[in-house]
């Protein structure tokens, strides 16, 4: 009979660790991880509003380090930010900030933003950012979409200097 649930299970090993990415990868993350959130750190003093928002730091994880992952994709980046924003902002005014609200409002981005296909793992801490912090409507147009955008043009240029680099690979 097969078990649902085993503590053999969580010896893991089913797989070995995957290896460190080369150092020139890691640097090339570094540096655009960097170029990115200091765009949105630029415009942040500029215009003095909000940019910065926690997932976003993740985001560039993605964008920089993985660039060809479905989840690094602008589709992904974009859809994925918004719709997690969204719904957060819908579940706090609707239901307010509630242990059980916090939780269904991150499980309801998930499911729609893989229902949606713009999966983005970064996108999925929104909900919990928004609720916490009593975010305002304005919240989903700025730091989400504008700083989700500004995180795609940075990464369309960057990702795409140098042979043998290319970036999105789908829109």
């Amino acid at each position: 009979m097969t078990q649902v649930f085993s503590l053999k299970k969580l010896r893991g090993q089913v797989e070995k660790c995957p290896q460190r990415l080369p150092l020139w990868m890691i640097a090339i993350a570094w540096i655009g991880g960097t170029i990115a959130t200091a765009a949105l750190a630029l415009i942040e003093d500029w215009q003095d509003v909000v940019m910065i928002v926690g997932s976003f730091g993740a985001s560039c994880l993605l964008i920089f380090a993985y660039p060809t992952s479905p989840f690094a994709q602008p589709r992904n980046i974009v859809g994925g930010h918004c719709i997690a924003t969204m719904t957060g902002l819908i579940f706090l005014y609707v239901f307010g900030l509630h242990w059980w609200s916090m939780a269904t409002a991150a499980s309801t981005a998930i499911a729609l933003m893989l229902l949606l296909r713009v999966p983005h793992p970064p996108a999925a801490s929104n909900p919990l950012i928004v609720m916490l912090a009593g975010a305002k409507w304005s919240f989903l147009f700025t730091p989400t979409l504008t700083g989700s955008v500004a995180l795609v043009m940075v990464a369309l240029v960057y990702n795409n200097v140098g042979i043998g680099r290319q970036y999105p690979t789908y829109w």
